[in-house]
């Protein structure tokens, strides 16, 4: 799926406003959040780092993932790094499918399938430990449901 992130700075308003956009139909993307930050708070997290204006800038209704966060803070702080007047919003776009094929190149799946044979060889044993059957667990169970004598399974006459 892809997403976009616009972010502006209402210098009006003394706020920041990042609306989050998700493309719903082909080709067409749909507006599905916008929050709306006060420059003070912003200004006062920038100030104690990356960490802390992430935590701002994530909300119960905006919470995008590392990969699309991280870009998010930098275009945040680029915004209020440069005091020109210049107050255009930064887009940034980004496709599920991008971050799928970087998690893909990563992995070694034939080790990872190497580790696991023993784990299901070992499953695989026929060798049944006799701790329960000397316990007579499963023998003493008592339900407290009882099944009449006269109910039967059978709905087929039910109809």
């Amino acid at each position: 799926m892809k997403q976009k992130y616009t972010i502006h700075k209402d210098v009006e308003s003394k706020r920041l406003i990042i609306k989050e956009y998700a493309e719903l139909d082909k080709e067409i993307l749909s507006l599905l959040c916008e929050e709306s930050y006060n420059d003070d708070q912003v200004v006062s997290a920038i100030k104690m780092g990356t960490d802390a204006l992430i935590r701002v800038l994530r909300t119960r209704n905006m919470y995008p993932p590392s990969a699309i966060v991280n870009r998010i803070a930098a275009a945040v702080v680029s915004l209020y790094d440069t005091d020109t007047g210049n107050e255009q919003p930064i887009d940034i776009i980004f496709d599920d499918k991008e971050l799928f094929e970087k998690e893909a190149m990563t992995e070694e799946p034939e080790a990872v399938i190497d580790a696991d044979e023993e784990d299901i060889d070992d499953l695989l044993e026929d060798e049944i430990d006799d701790t329960y059957e000397d316990k007579k667990l499963i023998k003493d169970l008592k339900s407290s449901l009882k099944v009449a004598d006269d109910e039967s399974a059978d709905t087929e006459g039910d109809v």
